[in-house]
């Protein structure tokens, strides 16, 4: 049964003060837990009607929230973060309290100028990952929304090579034994995402050498992406919203247009929310613009440090 729109309070339960008996305080934090709500439903690629489906809200109080005008329940954040396979925490803006270590260096990366943070980062996950980068092999991941080209230049790269190609998406609906929408449908999108996890575990215990390419929502479960960053070379296929959009459909897929006007503002709200996840990638290839070929090239250069000297 779908949640009544807007409510205070879950049967039961004691209504919540909102934004206006609290002030601007009140009214800034649930501001923040929409954005979380919005932020997270974007990453993971689901439109309002899926989140409003899977947690049994409705989408219209759905909307209030992430505006930052609904005022949730305990209950109702539950249902939502059941619905993102996210811990609750995961939607509130503060998620409590640090070790005196982790305090330490969040106090001095406060320090850091604004335009210098990308860099720090990178030389933080370098040094995450140093240790484990032998774990990496020679398996090379492609990541990105659908319409990027993965599939395309993971298949003529594998043929390069003479490696594996694989695609994870397969491999979870083999294991499964069923699609990935039909195994969404009976399972649900947490079961779905804990098969992809298995299957690239098995994979990578598997393959010394291989090519993957995974679907773009892969970087929704934090424990997953971290595993192929850590057991693969790992690059960032992507282009412009546009040419996402019109390479799915010239493939015959309108999916991305079915009863949904607003289709490329989803598009561009998942690319950002996912754009931090997928810059973590160890290198990136820009396919706008270019030919098959052209991009083709431009990931063989990328991917010889990977794998050493080609073979003409």
């Amino acid at each position: 049964m779908t949640v009544a729109e807007p409510i205070t309070k879950a049967p039961g339960e004691p209504p919540i003060p909102g934004p206006q008996s609290e002030g601007t305080d009140a009214a800034t934090f649930l501001a923040a837990i929409g954005g979380e709500v919005r932020r997270h439903r974007a990453k993971r690629g689901m439109t309002r009607r899926q989140l409003a489906q899977a947690s049994l809200i409705s989408e219209r109080y759905l909307a209030q929230i992430e505006s930052g005008a609904g005022n949730p329940s305990a209950s109702v954040l539950h249902a939502i973060a059941q619905a993102l396979d996210l811990p609750i925490s995961a939607l509130l803006p503060e998620s409590g309290a640090h070790t005196a270590a982790l305090d330490a260096i969040l106090d001095l990366v406060m320090q850091v100028p604004e335009g210098e943070l990308p860099a720090l980062a990178k030389e933080i996950e370098a040094h995450v990952m140093r240790a484990g980068s032998a774990d990496r092999a020679r398996r090379i991941a492609l990541v990105g929304l659908r319409g990027a080209g993965k599939s395309t230049l993971g298949r003529m790269l594998a043929q390069r090579l003479g490696w594996p190609f694989i695609e994870l998406d397969r491999r979870v609906e083999e294991d499964y034994g069923a699609s990935i929408p039909d195994l969404i449908e009976m399972a649900g999108t947490a079961t779905f995402r804990r098969q992809e996890r298995h299957a690239l575990q098995r994979v990578i215990a598997e393959h010394e050498a291989a090519i993957i390419t995974t679907a773009g929502g892969i970087v929704a479960n934090p424990e997953t992406y971290a595993l192929l960053l850590h057991g693969t070379h790992t690059v960032w296929v992507k282009a412009r919203p546009e040419e996402h959009m019109s390479r799915v459909m010239a493939q015959g897929d309108f999916r991305p247009m079915a009863q949904n006007r607003q289709a490329m503002a989803d598009l561009v709200a998942i690319l950002e929310a996912r754009r931090a996840d997928y810059a973590r990638a160890e290198a990136e290839v820009d396919t706008s613009g270019d030919s098959i070929e052209q991009s083709f090239a431009k990931l063989l250069q990328i991917v010889i440090p990977f794998v050493g000297e080609l073979q003409p």
